[in-house]
């Protein structure tokens, strides 16, 4: 099934953000957030790599605005993480790299130096807090901004890396109990909100279950490392610990299973979560992301009824009104564009009943960010114009294009554009 009008929606995007010089961009693109993989000019980049890559767009685009984003240095080392900086930067050059290797072979090398040395660094530093019997930050761990955002580098940059085996016995490590003020946590326990900031309505702070932020991300890596050969030992022991403490927070909706976005010190010293109204099932929280991580894990371990559980989830999350209502925008990080991404990407490796569920799930998701009957390039100038999300990757209108593609056209990324979202 194909969706013509969205495909229109998408081309119009990309139109509008053809030239950096040209483009409808506000300042944060060239300035405050320059080197963010999630609103700047890398971020678009992405959008025209995957075009390029897929026959639907030339590549000049994408080298204009890697030229764009590249003009001044990127800020590297300690200061820097997966989406932010040089790694940021390694992100989307390595994007096209896999179809243009001669312009970029030589800056991908130095980049991938420096991601080993960050890398090697943040190990070294995470396990002398674990020695220390210190509970971790999330951006030590996390997607976004920690260890786990590298191993979705390396995996697709090399598998066969050393360095991505040491950030693997690192999630081993995770997802080892501790011991804190007479307490026994997970591993992945941080004192703080998430936001990763000392946070009041979080007193002896939380466990972060998102692919963005938390341990979702984590299983996802050590998912996808096993299902392409790359493991250590205690790895599948590891993905079957976090399935178990989703497994003990899993909440029975009336229209399904679906898992919470943390959970609190009073929440596991009560063993039970507190009443609240449905939450949106996004990409970076709660059940959409997580149950295609558990999809990805079930398939690792050969764990078929946990396959089938974690696809029927995210059917009910796609067809729930209430989690539908919840979600207010059209990005790929909680909103319509991502889920119908996700539910692309969860249908092609889901049993033939559930990918059906899946399949016919989406039509509506890009109903909701491109209405029948309207002007494709009056969408797509509202979207770049949004006061919210603007034209980047995560929330915005590039972002949104790059959702909009594979389920309007049913045809899988040619680039590994979501891979720095651990999708695949």
């Amino acid at each position: 099934m194909t969706d013509p009008h969205a495909l229109k929606v998408a081309d119009a995007v990309a139109d509008l953000l053809a030239d950096p010089k040209t483009a409808p961009t506000s300042p944060r693109v060239t300035t405050t957030d320059r080197q963010q993989l999630a609103y700047g000019p890398l971020g678009i980049a992405l959008l025209h790599i995957e075009r390029a890559a897929a026959g639907l767009g030339p590549w000049h685009r994408a080298h204009a605005w890697l030229a764009a984003a590249t003009r001044e240095p990127f800020t590297s080392g300690p200061d820097s993480h997966p989406f932010y900086g040089a790694p940021a930067l390694a992100q989307a050059v390595a994007c096209a790299a896999e179809h243009q290797p001669g312009p970029y072979q030589r800056a991908l090398l130095n980049l991938d130096a420096q991601i080993n040395r960050d890398v090697h660094r943040r190990v070294d530093a995470a396990h002398r807090r674990i020695d220390a019997g210190a509970l971790p930050e999330l951006a030590e761990f996390d997607l976004i901004r920690g260890l786990t955002g590298y191993g979705a580098y390396l995996l697709h940059r090399d598998p066969l890396n050393p360095t991505l085996s040491e950030v693997l016995h690192y999630c081993v490590h995770l997802t080892e109990p501790v011991s804190h003020n007479g307490e026994t946590l997970p591993g992945w326990w941080t004192t703080s909100g998430p936001s990763g900031r000392p946070d009041e309505r979080f007193p002896g702070g939380h466990a972060n279950g998102g692919m963005a932020h938390g341990i979702g991300g984590v299983l996802a890596l050590l998912a996808l490392t096993a299902r392409y050969g790359t493991t250590i030992g205690g790895h599948r022991e590891a993905i079957r610990t976090i399935l178990a403490w989703l497994d003990r927070w899993q909440e029975d909706t009336s229209n399904g299973v679906a898992w919470p976005y943390w959970v609190t010190r009073a929440q596991l010293r009560e063993a039970r979560l507190a009443p609240s109204a449905p939450h949106r099932p996004s990409w970076c929280y709660g059940t959409a992301g997580l149950a295609r991580a558990q999809q990805l894990a079930a398939i690792a371990v050969g764990d078929t009824r946990r396959q089938a559980e974690a696809e029927n989830a995210l059917v009910a999350a796609l067809t729930d009104p209430a989690q539908l209502k919840a979600t207010t925008d059209n990005g790929l990080c909680h909103g319509f564009a991502g889920l119908a991404h996700l539910a692309a990407r969860t249908a092609t490796d889901a049993h033939p009943s559930t990918a059906g569920q899946l399949r016919a799930a989406i039509p509506g998701l890009l109903r909701a960010v491109c209405p029948p009957h309207t002007d494709p390039s009056t969408v797509a100038a509202a979207l770049i114009q949004g006061e919210q999300a603007g034209p980047g990757f995560l929330d915005g209108a590039a972002g949104i294009a790059l959702g909009l593609l594979f389920p309007a056209t049913a045809t899988p990324p040619n680039s590994t554009w979501d891979s720095c979202l651990l999708l695949a």
